[in-house]
């Protein structure tokens, strides 16, 4: 595996912020140089801040004497000049902020190791006396979304020591009180620490909360608080302090109350929490320390104050709630404790999780791709609900969630949820189905908070309606929960209906043929008017994916009535809307009559008081933000989602291979080719695929679908695994290395892939490339699993997930193995098509137990169900 992809050092360590916290929980910023950063802790986004001093620290002690003391830091990276827009003193012309530290002794060098979800900084310098190393994490346990949902940041420090005498050493945790309260000492049993609590509020008020910094080990000393004084008085003590031989000295205002403005500018109250420990030449310790948070109360606090803003979003009624970890734990001591007894246990299952991850034997961009994204999972973009049930934004501004409400056409591509933690994936399902529909089938494609909220008003959205069958689909086939199917399907059936109800004031397709011939709202952010594969697309995978959902659970003709729709649909796509090389979008932009027909009242356009005034360029006599004879990169996105969750053809497999390979001819390209008046997510010799191109020949709108100059990850992850797929693995890999090749921490943070803001969601469609290349197939309404990989590579090895356990599957010279690693895995058929001329010598599982079996084509059908246990595996030997 090529490191380079997962070790950082000298400039590529400047923009990283590696996000530590739980599903749902925020998370706080592990910088490149081991700073504090993003304190995103209290139930929204909060980029580019920080928390007093806060930091880790280390001093040594000879004889008693003090010999060496310095902050866990690496050198700062520049700029040195200060940030505009920042609060006097603190802004441009005044250097770095002071809670950088970077005035403060500190390390030459970091080395940073970055396989999400777990970091390792190794601090270097010299003159040192001793090897200091920081293991960074929170718990990422696929399948176990308790443990993977705590709102905490886990720190183990290592000393070693290189010299050839005894020394003493202390390791600090410094934590600034961002709530405003007071600073208290607390132990139970083993667990002692710092707790930083509010002042002033009751325990439903969206403000409460506290923060707790801890230990599980003995011979420790703190200080409840930093001296107080003006200037900067505070730091100035506390290094003092830390710079004297033997233990701290508590110091405590609690009887004085909060200070607003310790000093420096510094307007928290910091405290500390140490560790004191001796080692021997060569010796080794390492100490842990937790830190917790607890804000329970959640308020949706994005409302606009328009009727209604960009991309669909409008106004909620405004409310609270608890978020799903106030249901776990009464404050974050309590956290701190669960952390700390279950510490071993929940970095052991990550290290599992990570090393299985990580020793696949694809290349290491891919592997890069697939684990950054997961981090998503652990920054504001998502949250938890109180019982549990899952709520996404798209991305994250700085201080807000970006574009509210799970939004179905962006939460279509984020392949990573539905494998890693499908329970809370279906519970996206059941919330939009039970809030955003409307009698007739039509659905808001953005859910509003507080559940029960008013559902959106605006005109539903094409792709994220269909998207929605298909999800419904998939997340039945993964988990084969066949009541769960029923519970939704007469929703379901509903909004598929919905093309042809004739209270669609979109029309999409009111006689039925199978094909989308209105207007289609999308995740461009505009509307299609008139035929294209896209989003017909969407629609034919929904009608075959309802027609057999519809025919499982017993609806026979709703499911001869969708198959029969679905096949005048593909046939007539697959004839008028292929121009030899790709599918494009079928449309006179002259004819402003197809405008008129839709310029009525109350036509919720984005932009724009009307359909005519949003879309009618008069001056040039077009219809704007259209596709056209455009080459767009989402042509036959609805196969890629069919390629993936086993839905089979849904346009010509000749075309859509033809297309696959026109979208990368002819809009992978370098940017400096590019003239973008959009979003500059890629610029100068980065390479990346645009949204839009027009190949020579090809009439270009004077005016095209928005962001078509544009370079957004998630579109060309899937792009690439369509490629992949088709059997063009060269060019699918060059896709997915120049993506993260524009990640790289210098240019831009590894762990913050952004579209519509921060942490994007989209970006998860990166986990599809760990089904892509290994050919995987599920169906667990039939206990049924199978690997194909696309690639001949002896030994292949590759992470798997599913509904109830995860593992490994490796294909070598003489063999296949199957191996479960949590949980557990019930199969009835392995299906292995890349081993259909070899001769099976022996099945065996579970401690060499002789499996039955018979073969038919492709399947190994067993003659009872197979299960594999955790620590198990599946070996099949081959001739």
């Amino acid at each position: 595996m090529d490191n380079s992809y997962f070790i950082y050092e000298k400039e590529r360590l400047k923009e990283i912020s590696f996000p530590l916290g739980g599903i749902g929980t925020g998370c706080i910023g592990l910088a490149g140089n081991g700073r504090l950063i993003d304190w995103e802790i209290q139930n929204r986004p909060n980029k580019g801040s920080f928390n007093g001093y806060s930091h880790f620290a280390v001093k040594v002690e000879k004889d008693d004497e003090v010999i060496d003391a310095r902050i866990l830091n690496g050198d700062l990276y520049p700029p040195y000049s200060g940030n505009y827009a920042a609060p006097h003193f603190n802004s441009f012309g005044f250097g770095p902020p002071r809670a950088y530290l970077s005035g403060v002794p500190h390390f030459k060098d970091v080395g940073f190791k970055g396989e999400f979800p777990i970091a390792e900084l190794s601090f270097i310098d010299k003159t040192f006396p001793g090897n200091v190393k920081m293991t960074a994490f929170n718990p990422f346990i696929p399948l176990n979304d308790k443990d993977s949902s705590l709102p905490a940041a886990f720190f183990e420090i290592s000393i070693t020591n290189t010299t050839n005498e005894t020394l003493h050493y202390t390791v600090v945790s410094c934590m600034g009180n961002v709530n405003g309260g007071y600073n208290e000492y607390a132990k139970k049993g083993p667990v002692q620490g710092i707790k930083m609590t509010c002042i002033g509020l009751t325990p439903d008020d969206v403000r409460y909360g506290d923060l707790t910094v801890a230990t599980d080990m003995d011979d420790v000393s703190y200080q409840e608080y930093w001296y107080r004084g003006s200037w900067f008085d505070d730091l100035e003590i506390y290094w003092s302090d830390l710079n004297k031989p033997g233990r701290f000295i508590n110091r405590s205002y609690k009887d004085k109350g909060y200070s607003n403005g310790t000093g420096s500018g510094n307007a928290v109250d910091m405290s500390t929490l140490a560790r004191h420990f001796s080692l021997d030449a060569g010796q080794t310790k390492n100490v842990k320390f937790i830190l917790t948070w607890y804000y329970p109360n959640c308020a949706n606090y994005w409302s606009q104050n328009s009727e209604q803003s960009c991309c669909g979003c409008q106004t909620s009624q405004k409310g609270q709630w608890k978020n799903y970890y106030a249901s776990l734990f009464e404050d974050s001591f309590a956290c701190a404790q669960y952390c700390l007894e279950n510490w071993d246990r929940l970095y052991e299952q990550t290290l599992y999780f990570k090393n299985a991850l990580f020793s696949s034997t694809l290349p290491s961009a891919i592997i890069d791709a697939v684990s950054a994204n997961l981090s998503i999972f652990k920054t504001p973009t998502c949250l938890r609900l109180e019982d549990g049930s899952f709520y996404g934004f798209e991305g994250c501004h700085c201080d807000s969630g970006c574009c509210e409400g799970s939004c179905t056409h962006v939460w279509n591509y984020a392949y990573a949820l539905p494998f890693l933690f499908p329970k809370l994936e279906r519970s996206m399902r059941e919330l939009d189905y039970k809030y955003n529909m409307r009698e007739d089938g039509g659905m808001s494609f953005r859910l509003q908070l507080p559940l029960g909220s008013p559902r959106s008003s605006f005109r539903p959205c094409a792709d994220g309606q269909f998207g929605g069958v298909i999800k419904t689909y998939r997340e039945w086939k993964i988990s084969g929960d066949d009541e769960w199917l029923k519970s939704l399907w007469p929703r379901v059936k509903k909004s598929i209906e919905y093309a042809w109800a004739d209270t669609n004031e979109d029309r999409w397709d009111p006689e039925q043929m199978g094909v989308l011939t209105g207007r289609q709202h999308h995740t461009l952010d505009m509307e299609l008017f008139g035929p294209n594969s896209w989003l017909t697309g969407f629609y034919l995978a929904a009608l075959k994916a309802g027609a057999e959902m519809a025919s499982y659970v017993g609806d026979e003709q709703a499911a001869q009535r969708y198959t029969d729709i679905f096949r005048r649909g593909k046939a007539w796509a697959d004839s008028n809307l292929f121009n030899g090389e790709y599918y494009y979008h079928l449309i006179d932009l002259q004819d402003k009559s197809i405008l008129e027909r839709f310029d009525t009242d109350k036509t919720g356009t984005l932009i724009g008081d009307s359909t005519i005034k949003a879309y009618w360029d008069e001056e040039r006599g077009q219809i704007k933000y259209q596709v056209g004879e455009g080459c767009i990169i989402d042509q036959v996105l609805a196969q890629w989602h069919a390629n993936l969750i086993g839905l089979g053809e849904i346009f010509d497999p000749g075309n859509t291979r033809k297309a696959v390979y026109a979208v990368y001819k002819n809009n992978f390209k370098k940017m400096r080719e590019v003239f973008n008046p959009c979003r500059v997510f890629s610029l100068n010799d980065e390479s990346g695929m645009i949204i839009c191109s027009y190949p020579a020949g090809r009439k270009k709108p004077a005016i095209s679908v928005p962001y078509a100059q544009e370079t957004m990850n998630g579109f060309e992850y899937q792009a690439a695994e369509h490629l992949i797929q088709k059997g063009f693995i060269k060019e699918g890999e060059e896709v997915v290395r120049a993506i993260r090749e524009r990640y790289d921490g210098q240019k831009r943070n590894p762990w913050n892939e952004f579209e519509c803001g921060s942490n994007y969601a989209r970006s998860m469609a990166s986990y599809a490339l760990l089904l892509s290349y290994p050919g995987f197939v599920f169906d667990m309404t039939k206990r049924l699993i199978g690997f194909n990989p696309v690639i001949d590579d002896t030994p292949f090895r590759v992470f798997w997930s599913l509904e109830s356990g995860w593992g490994t599957f490796e294909r070598t010279e003489d063999g296949v193995e199957l191996k479960v690693l949590y949980g557990y895995l019930d199969i009835a058929t392995l299906r292995l098509p890349f081993i259909r001329n070899r001769h099976i010598d022996s099945i065996a599982y579970d401690v060499n137990k002789e499996a039955n079996y018979h073969r038919n084509e492709d399947d190994i059908v067993f003659d009872s169900t197979v299960k594999i246990e955790a620590g198990s595996s599946l070996a099949i030997k081959l001739q």
